[in-house]
């Protein structure tokens, strides 16, 4: 069974880049190598892997990933340091009064 991985990067620059690959460490060694020039790791080298998760399937996967690219850096970090219970109050909006 293929498994797909969803993971967020810390970049030199203190900030996070969130991907996707069916291939984990060949994709993290193409991050580290700066083999895409035009990326968004590509100047913020060195990069280090902080969290990573498993899918079976490829359409979860994405819908993941796409989904942690929108959180914010506070809800990326509860997910990373697994304050999974910190979550849901990070996903709540703050209205003004």
């Amino acid at each position: 069974m293929k498994t797909y991985h969803v993971y967020i990067l810390l970049c030199s620059d203190d900030s996070f880049y969130v991907g996707m690959s069916s291939a984990l460490e060949p994709r993290m060694e193409k991050h580290k190598t700066g083999y895409y020039k035009n990326s968004f790791t590509y100047s913020r080298r060195p990069v280090e892997l902080v969290f990573h998760t498993e899918f079976y399937d490829a359409a979860q996967a994405s819908v993941w990933e796409k989904r942690i690219k929108k959180w914010s850096r506070a809800k990326k970090q509860a997910l990373i340091d697994g304050r999974f219970d910190d979550l849901v109050n990070l996903a709540k909006k703050k209205f003004k009064d």
